[in-house]
């Protein structure tokens, strides 16, 4: 009886791993064939018609390619892809379209938008739905977000953030091809980001974070890119991948989602953003970014070093201060920025600041 019982058992076992083999295959194959979907994810029609109309009278600035590369979510993916793939000292490592559009050239964007896939909000089609559109609009939310975040801390990945800002969500566009129940089923009564990770991860044994990281990886996009996006929902995330579960949260507040107080204050406790400032950036956020500090597009000829001085120097604070603060001397101080006032061609600190301003240096 002992042996039966336990042949019984064995076989009980058996068909059990058998089943879940089964199961973990058919994931498999799910997300596999949603990955090869994703190869076809379109542009939008009017990103698009933007990036011709920049063409129309001739080499337009660079600054404003890379502002449409950014806007679009299918662009993005493309130029990054492309320029990771060109040999090189940048091959593997572009992770901003400020660097991808450097490498391809502006011309090179110009030719991919005008061969790209297109999706129109009022031509549906039994493929795409409305998906591109409102991913698109989570994504740049978010990436808005981010970048007044950015720039209240004094992020110095600005341009890798607006990257992994728009497509940290990537991973959806992959459990939207994968299950068709997905994400209304799927989520079901989950009401907030927390609850919806929670949901999916319980429902499909995996998120979409996790999930976007991997397609991130097979698009051969840089692991400081994927791991931002696999990272973002993560308990313990930090750094960029906390900067963007924070933007993330903020977003679907902007948008009129739900949200927990407790874990946005959590979060922003992380990324070092204090109650009052959250305030303040809640209450900015529907309104346009008109008027932010610009990025830099032109090299910064400046040190990281020279970079921290002028930076204070713009708050206000006296040499002494700034020596004090960075742990260097007064006259160390006064030399770094003698330097900077002969790379800027400035002729004193006002100067100084104001250019380094206007070019997103500082």
């Amino acid at each position: 009886m002992a042996t039966l019982a336990a042949v019984k058992t064995s076989t009980s076992d058996s068909v059990v791993a058998g089943e879940q083999r089964r199961h973990n295959e058919g994931h498999g194959r799910r997300l596999t064939a949603a990955f090869e979907a994703l190869e076809a994810f379109p542009m939008l029609v009017e990103s698009r018609n933007r990036v011709m109309r920049l063409f129309e009278q001739g080499e337009p600035p660079t600054a404003e390619v890379v502002a449409a590369v950014e806007a679009d979510v299918a662009l993005a993916v493309t130029v990054l892809r492309l320029a990771n793939q060109v040999d090189g000292r940048q091959h593997g490592r572009v992770e901003s379209a400020v660097k991808g559009v450097e490498v391809l050239s502006p011309r090179t964007v110009h030719a991919i938008a005008s061969r790209a896939r297109t999706f129109d909000f009022f031509e549906r089609t039994a493929v795409w739905q409305g998906v591109p559109e409102r991913f698109r609009l989570h994504g740049v939310a978010t990436q808005r977000v981010a970048d007044r975040l950015a720039r209240e801390l004094g992020y110095e990945s600005r341009d890798r953030l607006m990257v992994t800002s728009l497509l940290h969500d990537v991973g959806k566009l992959v459990l939207v091809h994968a299950y068709p129940g997905y994400p209304r089923q799927v989520h079901a009564d989950a009401r907030t980001p927390e609850e919806r990770i929670q949901t999916e991860r319980r429902e499909l044994g995996v998120d979409h974070a996790l999930v976007g990281g991997v397609l991130a990886r097979r698009w051969g996009l840089p692991k400081s890119i994927a791991s931002v996006i696999e990272r973002h929902h993560a308990e313990d995330a930090d750094g960029e991948a906390a900067l963007v579960r924070l933007a993330d949260m903020l977003a679907h507040y902007v948008l009129g989602g739900v949200i927990s107080p407790s874990e946005l204050l959590s979060v922003a406790r992380v990324v070092g953003v204090k109650p009052a400032d959250l305030r303040t950036v809640m209450y900015e956020l529907p309104l346009p970014t008109a008027g932010g500090r610009p990025r830099q597009i032109d090299p910064c000829p400046m040190s990281s070093r020279e970079i921290d001085v002028l930076r204070r120097l713009a708050r206000g604070m006296v040499y002494k201060q700034i020596a004090s603060e960075l742990g260097l001397s007064t006259s160390t101080v006064r030399t770094h920025l003698h330097n900077v006032y002969g790379k800027l061609g400035a002729m004193d600190r006002a100067q100084a600041v104001l250019i380094a301003t206007e070019r997103g240096w500082i």
